[in-house]
């Protein structure tokens, strides 16, 4: 994998939204010549999953000269291999949005999510302190205990109750302690094009069914990749250190995400309210997973619903009004 070519892209608005022409993707070898400074060099790991390739095509219209990190680039897992590769990069900036996110999964396999969410995530630490680079490493909801009653704050207790959580807590943990020069970025419930998720999977069952059973005990903040894209490439050129929330502003249930998706794409669905007893799952799911910014030097991401309605716009899917 090498360096990645500019895409055409289409503005879609004054959030910076933006839509790559698929398959226009052209790449040379990444031992070819420096084609940009590197003080404006990003590399994006987990470059082609749903969050990652939108990081890529944001910092390209922001002017970022960008590199495209996906799983097969080199082993995360690897200092050596890590450090190899980004020795030959010579970036400015990682973000990191590589990340094991099966939750059920690390409940069953602990040390398979921690070698991606954790020592994956320090060596990355590690490697950019030495190469003078900074970090931006994108973390979730999972490290809180989830039984507040008013939004986490950055500063708040953390207290992950399950395996992908503790994971990525020790994650977040080794990036502070290995590179000074951090952002770690918690989100939540996101969505977007180019990847499974809530959204798609309720309009796909929407597809052949009159009603669906969704949770409606569990309160967070979805979050659009169309939103929090543009904010990560900005606090990739910040001088902004520590922990940032970002995530879709306001709250919502999954149930109230499934109403609000059915409505706006003009589906006949109805959603019944169901609680998570009656959906017993192997890796416990927070009840409260809603989170608030307290910051002045990080973007506030836009309402939720406002992400809904363009990532159904985006996928053709929104409804006339």
């Amino acid at each position: 994998m090498g360096f990645s070519q500019q895409r055409s892209v289409q503005r879609l608005g004054p959030n910076m939204v933006i839509r790559p022409n698929k398959n226009a993707l052209d790449r040379t070898d990444v031992d070819a010549p420096d084609r940009a400074d590197h003080r404006r060099r990003i590399v994006v790991v987990g470059a082609t999953g749903m969050l990652g390739h939108r990081v890529a095509d944001v910092a390209r219209v922001h002017g970022w000269d960008v590199v495209e990190a996906p799983r097969a680039a080199f082993d995360l897992t690897d200092l050596g291999s890590t450090t190899a590769w980004l020795e030959k990069t010579s970036p400015a900036v990682v973000v990191n949005c590589a990340a094991y996110t099966d939750v059920d999964g690390a409940e069953e396999d602990e040390a398979a999510a921690a070698a991606v969410n954790a020592e994956g995530a320090g060596n990355l630490a590690k490697v950019t302190a030495a190469l003078g680079a900074r970090i931006v490493h994108v973390s979730t909801d999972y490290v809180f205990r989830g039984d507040a009653t008013e939004p986490y704050r950055e500063d708040a207790p953390v207290d992950p109750q399950g395996a992908y959580g503790r994971t990525k807590l020790e994650g977040e943990r080794l990036v502070a302690e290995h590179n000074p020069d951090h952002l770690i970025c918690r989100t939540s419930w996101l969505f977007g094009e180019g990847g499974g998720n809530f959204v798609d999977t309720m309009l796909r069952l929407s597809a052949d069914r009159d009603e669906l059973s969704v949770v409606a005990d569990q309160q967070g903040c979805p979050t659009w990749t169309g939103h929090l894209a543009p904010a990560l490439v900005a606090v990739a050129a910040s001088e902004a250190r520590g922990v940032a929330h970002l995530c879709g502003s306001g709250r919502t249930t999954w149930h109230g995400l499934a109403q609000e998706t059915f409505a706006l794409a003009g589906a006949g669905t109805t959603a019944l309210p169901v609680t998570t007893a009656e959906f017993p799952r192997p890796a416990p799911r927070p009840a409260w997973s809603v989170m608030t910014s307290t910051r002045a030097d990080v973007p506030v991401l836009p309402a939720w619903q406002d992400g809904l309605r363009g990532h159904l716009a985006e996928a053709n899917r929104l409804a006339p009004a």
